[in-house]
């Protein structure tokens, strides 16, 4: 199969999923973090237009709450003319959320699962989940630990070796024919993100490098650094 993947890299379907299923509590705000400004545009705009930047066919798939789609119309007034951007309803938990963007994935294609707070993604490190998708079925960002480690016990706490740690990132990124029958699997609390539903599917999961700027935003301080890095790559394009 996987030649024949290879194959059809210029031509093969492209999603991306992105998940926008926060609140602004963590945030002290009434908005949506995924809805907050940054730069003046939403978060959620940045990661939209990362994924349309780098591949001018892809679609997109945005999973949000239904009580936030009130929030959508003026947003995908900042992409005029785009008619590939699906709007779908999220789920209970991660897993159902992505769940139910996936069944907006038609034939085979190149999956991306991106997380709609995560606006700094670069092109860069989209196409090269891309490139290794393809070629081994999965790309995986991850980047190494670099503070130092502990495990919180009852009788105390235990140091634990970094070497061997790495942080996940988005966009995690697939084949669809291994992606969307993992995701046909019962729901387990087990399932952290989408690397480890496709290993309990049985699929093994390759890591790529992952980016420091590919920052989660989470919390004021997140927005912050977010907005400063925005800056820092405006002033360089």
């Amino acid at each position: 199969m996987w030649f024949i993947m290879q194959g059809k890299m210029h031509d093969i379907k492209k999603y991306v999923v992105i998940v926008a299923g926060g609140s602004g509590t963590r945030m002290g705000s009434a908005v949506p973090k995924q809805f907050l400004l940054l730069h003046g545009k939403p978060v959620l705009y940045y990661s939209i237009a990362a994924f349309l930047d780098a591949f001018s066919d892809i679609n997109i798939v945005l999973v949000l709450p239904q009580d936030q789609e009130h929030y959508m119309a003026s947003l995908l007034e900042l992409f005029p003319g785009s008619t590939n951007i699906t709007v779908v309803n999220g789920g209970e938990t991660r897993y159902h959320s992505v769940q139910n963007g996936l069944k907006k994935i038609e034939g085979e294609a190149i999956v991306f699962i991106h997380d709609g707070v995560r606006p700094m993604v670069s092109k860069q490190l989209i196409y090269a989940c891309y490139e290794q998708a393809l070629e081994k079925g999965s790309a995986i960002p991850a980047i190494p630990v670099t503070d130092s480690i502990r495990i919180v016990r009852q009788s105390g706490s235990d140091p634990v070796s970094r070497e061997e740690l790495r942080i996940i990132q988005t966009p995690q990124t697939f084949l669809s024919g291994i992606i969307l029958p993992a995701f046909a699997q019962e729901y387990s609390t087990l399932f952290t993100d989408e690397a480890t539903v496709a290993e309990a599917y049985g699929k093994e999961v390759y890591l790529v490098a992952g980016e420091r700027s590919n920052l989660k935003v989470t919390t004021p301080e997140d927005m912050i650094l977010a907005e400063a890095l925005l800056n820092a790559r405006f002033k360089n394009e």
